[in-house]
């Protein structure tokens, strides 16, 4: 009991002679996480942005025009049987029509209902699982195989560029990680090597009185992981503040759960923890 009550006195002294040193800690670290979270809320929005656009995706199998009526209607089956495919709609010609004069806002065929160019095609859905460039390159190849298929469309470019460009977020919020828990080390860390300098001499003395080198350090250990705590919650405050603030219509901004906020914070603790042990260790040797 005595030792808790020396260590949180001397917490507290730590904190009471060195204020702007703390603050200056918990600031710098705060524009760190924020910055983290504002590209993880970023990173998070767009990967929904991602799968919503992809579940849009569809991929269209024409049919040739040497292949008759009642052989064209009956490819369903032999297109169910190829893995990934969910969802199969027969498109007539006479429909093929009729949507792209919706789409125009004319019928561009009047006049020409005996000549009709557009062709039969099976609309396809897939399953959310195979909406990557390989899967669909893979289906697309199978649906060509079959006998009356003449051609197979999907949007492969926007499918290729889609998927760099998630690669590259990942790769950049992976990288931008890395510095932050670098960073958040070195100045936690010299911020309580700074702290300690002046107190140098009394920790020689606790130690040749047979204090441990774990029983000086606990004071600026737990000051490390409660600046390392605050800092985190502190940013995660004016990221919710922001997010209460402000709305878009047409993008649903996507915030992490609650139990993903708390293990950040809890993991930016830790990080005040250990910056703050190697920060007084450096002092002690």
């Amino acid at each position: 009991m005595i030792r808790l009550a020396f260590i949180f006195r001397e917490l507290g002294r730590n904190l009471y002679r060195h204020p702007g040193t703390a603050l200056g800690s918990i600031l710098s670290l705060t524009l760190l996480f924020l910055l983290f979270n504002l590209f993880w809320v970023a990173a998070g929005t767009s990967e929904t942005f991602y799968r919503d656009l992809l579940s849009e995706l569809r991929m269209e199998a024409y049919i040739g025009e040497d292949v008759p009526d009642s052989i064209a209607t009956s490819l369903t089956n032999e297109i169910y049987a190829i893995e990934g495919i969910v969802a199969a709609a027969y498109v007539s010609k006479h429909q093929a029509r009729a949507e792209l004069a919706d789409q125009l806002g004319v019928d561009l065929l009047i006049g020409y209902d005996s000549l009709n160019p557009l062709p039969r095609s099976y609309v396809l859905t897939l399953d959310s699982d195979m909406l990557t460039s390989s899967d669909m390159e893979q289906i697309s190849h199978r649906l060509k195989a079959i006998d009356g298929i003449d051609d197979v469309a999907y949007s492969k470019r926007f499918l290729e560029k889609a998927e760099s460009t998630r690669a590259l977020i990942l790769q950049v919020g992976l990288a931008l990680g890395v510095i932050i828990l670098l960073t958040a080390l070195i100045t936690s860390s010299n911020s309580i090597r700074l702290m300690t300098r002046a107190r140098a001499v009394g920790f020689r003395q606790m130690m040749l009185l047979g204090a441990s080198k774990s029983f000086v350090a606990m004071p600026f250990v737990i000051e490390g992981f409660l600046i390392g705590g605050l800092s985190a919650v502190f940013s995660w405050m004016v990221v919710l503040y922001g997010h209460s603030r402000v709305a878009f219509t047409q993008l649903t901004i996507v915030i992490p759960t609650r139990e993903d906020i708390l293990v950040f914070c809890a993991a930016a603790a830790l990080v005040g923890a250990i910056s703050g042990f190697l920060g007084i260790i450096r002092s002690m040797k």
